[in-house]
């Protein structure tokens, strides 16, 4: 059986193209997510690799709709590979059930994680850069450092004081050590 795997990040983006690309390859069963690609615990890619057995094949029309990362890709096409199952890939002409496939699927995983390494090295300097301008100073505390240490003298616990602040007791303590 030809399965297909359709995802979005946002509930705002539309999967229909995605939807149309996998019935034209003659997928004859669709799943769909509408979540991140950085969890592996989405509903459809749950669902999807419960329902394949031996012989079927999984059609993704691009590579990052179905894992973000190298790791979460190998581990994903190691379980589709012990039951039997078959990759696909529409836009980037992979095919695991060759050898030239598999390297290809290797080699563009490869190009992706240092993609996303990248980009996260170029936000990290940006923020970097930022801080040492006075910029950027994290996010804003949402609790009181005053309102807190006033609840204190007045002999409350840290969890009295998070509960009634609705905050994390951590805030507290993080208020009260500094």
């Amino acid at each position: 059986m030809i399965v297909g795997y359709a995802r979005v990040s946002t509930t705002d983006q539309s999967l229909d193209v995605q939807m149309d690309e996998l019935a034209a390859h003659g997928c004859e069963r669709i799943f769909q997510d509408q979540a991140s690609g950085t969890s592996r615990a989405r509903a459809g890619l749950v669902e999807m690799m419960q329902f394949v057995r031996d012989g079927d094949t999984i059609v993704v029309s691009r590579l990052d709709r179905f894992a973000r990362s190298l790791t979460d890709l190998f581990q994903l096409l190691d379980e589709l590979n012990r039951k039997g199952v078959a990759f696909q890939c529409v836009h980037q002409s992979i095919d695991t059930s060759s050898s030239t496939g598999k390297l290809t699927l290797a080699i563009l995983g490869a190009v992706a994680e240092f993609e996303n390494d990248i980009r996260r090295e170029r936000q990290r300097a940006g923020i970097a850069k930022a801080k040492a301008n006075g910029v950027y100073k994290g996010r804003r505390a949402c609790i009181d450092a005053d309102q807190v240490k006033a609840m204190l003298a007045q002999d409350m616990t840290a969890s009295a004081i998070a509960s009634e602040l609705r905050c994390h007791r951590q805030s507290v303590y993080r208020i009260t050590n500094s």
